[in-house]
């Protein structure tokens, strides 16, 4: 691409019209659903806690804050639709961007495209019905659905029990699997599922189908309960399509102090990897505390959904204008 062109979209023109389409289509999912469309702010005065994602910081200064007010761009708008749920919203969803620091790639943009939905008096299984329901809307073909445990998906790859293996146990899964560089890489369990995941068994999940792997290890909860069986497990569940995650979902978390707890832990392990802790949003914990309706809620990724259901390779080929050309 010269310079001389770099004022062009990246996407074609076909390519935004069957985007424009798609949008359509979800926005009248949800219309005959009853399920209520809703915005909210993209700045906020608390940024996502999680260390693998990493907030947009800026500053507005004016009325009320001559001397600034730092803001972060929304990673999710995940906080402000539950406080809207705390409020007796009933069931909504938002297309919206969200921004993300350090992402880019094939299948990354610091700035994307995301669908995000709650559905009180549902529990994850119940919303992964919906969501296969809603891909294969989009798609046009009928996708079969495969619903996998992650234990299963541990098993049936790697013969390994991910809940119960050690850590040298995971290691020698890595090196046995010739990983480049294992050998001298100090990781701690949850780093090393997640490296085993992401190299050796997502790559093989969603041919020609959709593959729902769900109940992670209670550690990877995030912002999901926790079951009390045995094993424990996280309540949550990932969509992959052609080996790519196309969406997170979660049986929500209702509880006010273990959500804080999960906050000030994040904040901890972001300061021991040598970087600041962020501000924890402080009225959805006020929220929640009023009391979060029981619900699933579940984010997907809009352009990565385009590019399966276009075989594209880049996510630049299904967005206007990728980072080069913003």
């Amino acid at each position: 691409m010269s310079q001389l062109d770099q004022w062009r979209p990246s996407a074609s023109l076909g390519m935004m019209r069957r985007r424009a389409k798609l949008l359509r289509e979800i926005r009248e999912f949800f219309w005959q659903a009853g399920v209520l469309e809703v915005e909210t702010p993209v700045c906020s005065r608390f940024a996502t806690t999680d260390p693998a994602i990493d907030s947009f910081k800026t500053r507005y200064t004016g009325p009320q804050a001559a001397y600034g007010l730092p803001l972060y761009l929304h990673t999710s708008p995940e906080f402000p639709m539950k406080r809207l749920l705390c409020a007796d919203s009933g069931p909504i969803y938002q297309i919206c961007k969200v921004f993300r620091e350090g992402e880019l790639g094939d299948r990354h943009n610091p700035e994307f495209t995301l669908l995000e939905w709650y559905r009180p008096g549902f529990d994850h299984h119940k919303l992964i019905d919906e969501v296969a329901e809603l891909v294969n809307l989009l798609s046009d073909e009928v996708l079969p659905v495969e619903r996998l445990s992650y234990a299963e998906a541990f098993q049936r790859s790697l013969k390994v029990d991910p809940h119960n293996a050690t850590i040298e146990q995971l290691r020698a899964a890595a090196i046995d699997h010739r990983l480049p560089g294992i050998e001298t890489l100090v990781l701690d369990r949850d780093g090393w599922l997640n490296l085993l995941l992401s190299h050796l068994i997502e790559p093989g999940l969603g041919q020609q189908k959709m593959t729902f792997l769900y109940d992670y290890p209670a550690s990877q909860a995030a912002l999901a309960k926790v079951s009390g069986d045995s094993p424990a497990v996280a309540e949550r569940f990932e969509l992959y399509i052609s080996g790519i995650e196309i969406a997170n979902g979660f049986h929500e978390l209702d509880d006010s102090a273990e959500q804080q707890r999960r906050f000030e832990q994040d904040n901890n392990q972001r300061m021991e990897e040598g970087r600041s802790s962020v501000p924890m949003d402080e009225w959805l914990l006020q929220a929640l505390a009023q009391g979060l309706p029981p619900c699933a809620g579940v984010a997907l990724g809009i352009d990565r959904l385009m590019m399966v259901l276009t075989e594209s390779d880049n996510i630049r080929d299904v967005i206007s204008f990728d980072l080069d050309r913003s």
